[in-house]
């Protein structure tokens, strides 16, 4: 049993992803969230990506290996600013 309980915590934490989201000021049409949803895409280890127009928010799922700075910078190429509001664990 103790065996079982091991395994299966390690395996939460394996496959634990963190969930941040971020707010992107000055977004003001579909265009500007698609282009900001491509831009975050393209980072190595991104998950999955939502961005909504009306909220100015981007929440993205990503691995452990995903620095937050990679996922600004990456925002920063459509001209735009993001600011991280929160980050926490996402298990699958």
């Amino acid at each position: 049993m103790k065996t079982l309980i091991l395994f299966l915590s390690l395996c939460t934490f394996i496959f634990a992803s963190n969930i941040s989201i971020i707010k992107v000021e000055k977004m003001h049409c579909p265009l500007c969230t698609i282009a900001v949803k491509k831009a975050i895409k393209k980072v190595d280890g991104v998950e999955k990506v939502s961005v909504k127009l009306n909220t100015k928010k981007a929440t993205v799922i990503y691995d452990d290996k995903v620095k937050l700075a990679d996922i600004l910078a990456a925002i920063k190429t459509t001209s735009y600013e993001g600011v991280v509001l929160s980050t926490s664990k996402y298990t699958k």
